[in-house]
This record gives C-alpha cells, structure tokens and sequence, in this order.
C-alpha cells in the first residue's frame, strides 16, 4: 500500500505543464503507480479543461493549416498513440521510456560505499537520476538547497520522517535534513529528482558533488 503520495501543488504544476522536466518524469511516474494520486490528477485535468472553455478564443495565422499540411508531406515524424505494454520489471512505464529499457538497460556508475547512480538525460531545470542502494547501507546526511523528490522503485529506506517503499515518493524541501538508510534485504532502487545540489555535512561527500553532479 502506497502512504507517501504527491502533494495538490505538484499535481497541480504537472497538469499546467509547469513542472522542469525531470520533477515531470517522477510525477508520471509515481501517478502511474498510485491510484489516488492519478484520481486527483484527473480531476485538476478536468478543472483545467473547464478553465479552457471559458478562454477567450485566440485567433490563428492565416497560413497555419497550410504550414501543418507541409509539415506533414515533409515526413517529420509524427505522434503515435501507442498501446500502454503491460508492466514488466521494476519500471513504470514513464520511466523505462527514459531508460530504454527495466532495469538490465541502466548504465550504473559507482558513487561510494556500494551506492550506484545512473544520471537521466532530461533539460537543465533540475535533474534525475536512478539511485541503487544495497540493503543496509546509509546515503551520507545531508540538507537541500531547494526540492528533492524521491520515488522508491524496489525495496524500502528509512530515515528521520518515515519509512519509504515501493511507490512512496519522500517530498524534500529546504527545511529537511536526514540521513536515508535502506533497508537490510533487497537493494533499495529510488528515482530522485533535484532542482538544486544537494547539502551534505561530510567533507568527503562535498567534495565528491561536483564530479558525481549531486
């Protein structure tokens, strides 16, 4: 059962298209998983949808019909509206779009003490990345410099909020300073989004930061 759910504002920003791309592919992500959040993600969708009707309407080019059917014989590619496949591995949907692939597609690279990460190509607004945590092993403590959001992919971590499991997404500001701990079994897989570096305590984690784009 998912606990941590995303909170009205990110829902909202998603819907408007407001979000940085990388918060985005965890939002989607995290939705594609949690019925609740996706329940009232469809219901900002329909209030944006309402918003819509009651827009003054705007008028085109003259030459835009013609600039699409141009467009068209170019052979640029096109949409498709492709069938949702049905869920394999530890990935969603949204995310193994990104990944090409579950899990045996990421292109790991070590970070200390057992802890991997793969860096998502996404825009420069904020980042994404997979993070790969080995039962029992501790993430260094650390602050935030702005908003961090972690979704759990596979086994669980704790720290000073709450404990965290397949599904949760742990919503971090400014204000929050904790030290995640994965739990003893499974390796703990997380997809983590940041719009700004992370602050960590430990000389030897800030000077790793730069190198490691944490």
């Amino acid at each position: 059962m998912i606990r941590h759910h995303l909170s009205d504002a990110l829902l909202m920003a998603y819907s408007a298209g407001q979000l940085p791309e990388a918060f985005s592919l965890a939002v989607a992500t995290h939705v594609s998983l949690c019925d609740e959040c996706r329940a009232r993600l469809e219901s900002f969708d329909a209030v944006g949808g309402v918003l819509l009707e009651d827009c003054a309407e705007t008028g085109m080019a003259e030459d835009s019909f013609a600039a699409t059917m141009a467009r068209i014989k170019s052979g640029a590619p096109q949409p498709r509206m492709v069938p949702p496949a049905p869920a394999r591995g530890i990935f969603p949907a949204p995310l193994r779009d990104y990944v090409g692939g579950d899990l045996e597609a990421v292109r790991w690279r070590p970070v200390g003490g057992g802890v991997r990460q793969a860096i998502l190509p996404t825009d420069r607004a904020a980042t994404a990345r997979l993070l790969y945590i080995p039962g029992g092993v501790a993430v260094p403590d650390h602050g935030h410099r702005g908003t961090e959001l972690t979704l759990v992919l596979q086994g669980a971590f704790r720290d000073e909020v709450d404990r965290f499991a397949r599904g949760d997404i742990e919503i971090a500001t400014e204000e929050l300073e904790h030290t995640p701990v994965a739990e003893a079994g499974e390796p703990c897989i997380c997809l983590a989004a940041t719009d700004a570096p992370l602050r960590f305590n430990s000389l030897v984690p800030r000077m790793l930061q730069p190198l490691l784009r944490i």
